[in-house]
């Protein structure tokens, strides 16, 4: 029984997914939204104009010509006839090396692909209470970014209850910009988002090569550290000196006094 009831309801689902489909509207200009499969400027034969503005290939006009007398020109040339502007009337057409053509076309737009240059968006987060030591090192890479090009996002994170001390937030992003401000310029005035204080920075034209310079140095503790063995190094030196000429001159005392008693003896 069940097995009658499937086969009888099979044709009755069939036929009303057949008529599902017949329901589907076909979309206007569907059949023609492909693009055809030839190539998007037309050359020779495929130029379907009876009449065209012919260009030499040595830029010299050659009048408006029939499309047959166009293409003998080209031929004779051993060059090829391509409509280079379809919309004029009568369309203008150039006779040229077309590979050669697409050759040099495809090179311009790699050489203007490789010599593009990709702004980046890089970010920095902080907190509230960042300490001075992370400030400078997050300075100094904000600045390094910017020298490359690149934008720079400054985030500062709230959490937990210092959501109610938002001064302080704004205080070291007000701080960040301004020892940022000769060498980036804000693009978008820092807002708070949620529990983050956000704002962005883009480099300023023409600063690019000033910005290496201007990051911060940790060479000062160095320097600090190597004064005092100078000191050290000049004050033993000095006293070996002292100590040199005292001896010199307790040995010529000395020789000053034995001189008497040799002559009193003879």
């Amino acid at each position: 029984m069940r097995t009658a009831a499937r086969e009888s309801n099979f044709p009755r689902q069939e036929r009303r997914g057949i008529r599902h489909r017949e329901e589907q509207p076909i979309a206007s200009g569907q059949r023609f939204s492909q693009k055809p499969s030839g190539p998007s400027t037309r050359i020779n034969s495929l130029i379907m104009a009876k009449r065209v503005r012919v260009i030499d290939a040595d830029a010299a006009q050659l009048g408006v010509l029939e499309l047959p007398e166009a293409l003998r020109v080209a031929q004779e040339q051993g060059l090829d006839l391509v409509e280079v502007a379809p919309g004029a009337d009568p369309p203008v057409c150039r006779i040229m090396d077309y590979g050669q053509y697409k050759y040099q076309q495809s090179k311009r737009q790699h050489e203007a692909k490789k010599n593009q240059k990709i702004v980046l968006l890089k970010e920095i987060k902080m907190r509230p209470r960042t300490e001075e030591h992370d400030f400078q090192f997050k300075l100094k890479h904000a600045l390094e970014f910017v020298a490359e090009g690149n934008k720079v996002k400054v985030t500062i994170m709230f959490r937990g209850r210092e959501l109610s001390h938002q001064d302080l937030g704004h205080k070291l992003m007000a701080r960040f910009i301004e020892a940022t401000q000769d060498f980036a310029q804000v693009e978008a005035s820092p807002r708070m988002e949620g529990r983050m204080l956000s704002g962005v920075l883009a480099p300023k034209k023409n600063t690019g090569g000033q910005v290496a310079k201007a990051a911060p140095k940790a060479a000062p503790k160095a320097d600090a550290k190597a004064e005092p063995k100078a000191d050290v190094k000049a004050d033993a030196k000095a006293g070996a000196t002292a100590t040199a000429a005292t001896g010199a001159k307790a040995e010529a005392t000395g020789t000053a006094a034995a001189e008497p008693t040799g002559s009193a003896g003879s």
